[in-house]
């Protein structure tokens, strides 16, 4: 089956263990995972790993993606740098395309006002208030939130992420085999093994 790509952000700082189990299995679903920077130029992430993106955050359309991935970075907090990626997450949502964001980028987009209207999480409540953001009676205390195509987690929870990144795309897991995986790589569940391999 022919699927858009899912788009994964990347930029200097990003936190390389935040996105891995989303990207993983989407590929081994059959998307293309495809990595979007602020420019053309090569990035670093925060584990040192150089990544050659392979287009630039002003050629990426909704139309042409699946997901928008957004994962956490340094830069996040301290500098404006990634803000145009908040305001493509934007365009994403406007769309009805799927965005996730985990750790830093959920307080990018609070800033942008992308959590002021929907259920959201974060790494703790008072770090996204410290934004500033008037979404805060929205804050859900959860490894992972879906809030329609929004999906937003905390630092320490890569696999919760990819959890509802999974759920929201439909067509990689049915809902037996889902709970099964998230079993055997958050809970370390061996019988989840047996379920998720039949």
């Amino acid at each position: 089956m022919s699927r858009k790509p899912a788009h994964l952000a990347v930029y200097d700082t990003s936190a390389d263990w935040e996105t891995g189990h989303t990207t993983a299995w989407l590929a081994r679903a059959g998307y293309e995972i495809r990595t979007v920077a602020p420019s053309a130029a090569p990035v670093r992430s925060m584990g040192g790993l150089r990544v050659q993106p392979d287009l630039s955050l002003d050629e990426l359309r909704p139309e042409d993606s699946a997901l928008l991935i957004l994962p956490g970075a340094d830069l996040w907090d301290t500098s404006e740098d990634l803000a145009p990626f908040a305001r493509t997450a934007r365009a994403f949502l406007d769309a009805g395309v799927p965005v996730a964001a985990i750790c830093g980028a959920t307080a990018g987009l609070a800033r942008e006002g992308l959590l002021d209207d929907r259920a959201h999480t974060s790494a703790a409540a008072m770090y996204l208030a410290a934004t500033g953001y008037k979404g805060g009676e929205r804050y859900v205390e959860a490894d992972a939130v879906t809030d329609g195509d929004l999906i937003t987690a905390g630092p320490t929870e890569p696999v919760a992420f990819a959890r509802e990144v999974f759920g929201r795309l439909g067509g990689i897991f049915d809902d037996e085999k889902l709970d099964a995986w998230y079993r055997l790589f958050h809970d370390s569940d061996p019988a989840a093994f047996e379920t998720l391999n039949s």
